[in-house]
């Protein structure tokens, strides 16, 4: 008579991610990044004042250190965006000032880029697999409906300022976007906004020259945001095709 196996025990479940002060390291320096920008007063000198004061031996140093002052610009950039420094619309304005409507522009949208992800990153490590775990039907039907269209609801968030831009930046690391789909959304979404004001800084020596302010809402005016907006409509098209397509095969 043979002698019945023993039935193999079952495997343990993996252990829900929990609250570490590894896990919270990265968020942590952005926060703190954050409190030293205002414990420091660093906040007075981003203003279009200073800009002001300053244009002459800024421009001067950039004609004779082009390479080094991108490089210097596009770090910056990083940083501000990271830590969520409000400081990102004065700073494009310079870009444009200093380097010109194209290649400000550019640098701004790399830096812009690039300081996202990070703060992306540095949220979805510390936070979105624990909130992912712990969260309710609710939240994890949401990201079930972000997560079909990722690329297209990213890519209207970046284009249609509906939000601020550092919320845009934390919220999808908590409905597990992919990394690729939001920096993808993110550099080709923020072009638009990024060009209009870095060619309103393009032109601030005669803004200053004439002891006016920049028109700040010049984003906003009906040839600039309309085809924004229809950017933002095409960018909806592949989500309404795949709701009509599914609810007419239901």
């Amino acid at each position: 008579m043979t002698e019945t196996p023993p039935a193999p025990e079952p495997a343990p479940e993996p252990a829900s991610p929990g609250f570490s002060l590894r896990r919270l390291l990265p968020l942590a320096v952005l926060a703190a990044g954050l409190i030293a920008f205002f414990a420091l007063g660093l906040d007075r000198y981003a203003t279009l004042d200073t800009l002001r004061d300053n244009r002459q031996a800024l421009t001067l140093w950039v004609a004779d250190h082009l390479l080094l002052a991108a490089l210097l610009y596009v770090a910056a950039y990083i940083a501000i965006v990271a830590f969520s420094l409000p400081a990102a619309l004065v700073t494009t304005l310079t870009g444009g000032f200093l380097f010109g409507t194209v290649l400000g522009g550019l640098l701004t949208v790399v830096g812009a880029t690039i300081g996202a992800t990070a703060i992306f990153l540095a949220a979805k490590t510390a936070l979105g697999d624990v909130l992912r775990a712990k969260a309710g039907p609710g939240l994890r039907k949401l990201e079930q409906g972000f997560g079909k269209n990722a690329f297209s609801y990213m890519l209207v968030l970046r284009l249609v300022p509906l939000f601020p831009f550092f919320l845009v930046n934390l919220a999808p690391a908590f409905l597990d976007v992919p990394l690729r789909t939001y920096a993808a959304a993110t550099f080709i979404g923020i072009i638009p906004g990024t060009f209009v004001y870095a060619s309103l800084g393009n032109g601030l020596g005669a803004v200053f020259d004439a002891g006016r302010d920049p028109d700040l809402g010049l984003f906003f005016e009906p040839q600039i945001i309309g085809p924004v907006l229809a950017l933002a409509v095409l960018a909806m098209v592949p989500v309404v095709y795949k709701r009509f397509t599914g609810a007419s095969q239901a």
